[in-house]
């Protein structure tokens, strides 16, 4: 319980710091959308921001084995939910990071929807890959 508290904390430190030091929302698919298609003087944080990403899953790693449990699921069933998550935050305008953690947080009514969208959507989906279609996937 303690890990995902002091993780949630981090998260949004990280996401105010960026949000008051640069005024950018720390949206993934935005930043990671915006470093394979960077405007000038516009790629160097982007890939800092990216690198910390692997790096605190890295060192969380090496710190508790284990932390990300074991994955349930095959490679091409990773690759397809990947792509589809992809498109989703392109039809979505954002991702959960963006509107989730940043939108939320500053009462966006947009992203109060797109969340709650999200997460249904998210729930449905699984209930129908576990239940409906036995895990196949």
């Amino acid at each position: 319980m303690f890990q995902a508290l002091f993780g949630g904390m981090l998260i949004g430190l990280a996401a105010a710091g960026l949000l008051l030091g640069t005024g950018r929302v720390a949206g993934v698919s935005g930043i990671t959308g915006g470093a394979l298609a960077p405007r000038r003087g516009d790629w160097a944080w982007r890939a800092c921001f990216l690198a910390g990403l692997v790096a605190g899953g890295l060192v969380m790693v090496r710190v508790v084995p284990g932390a990300f449990g074991t994955i349930p699921r095959t490679l091409p069933a990773l690759v397809v939910a990947g792509l589809l998550v992809g498109v989703g935050t392109r039809i979505g305008g954002g991702c959960t990071s963006g509107h989730g953690v940043c939108g939320i947080g500053r009462g966006s009514p947009r992203s109060i929807a797109a969340t709650a969208t999200f997460m249904l959507t998210g729930a449905a989906a699984a209930f129908g890959v576990n239940h409906l279609l036995g895990g196949v996937l």
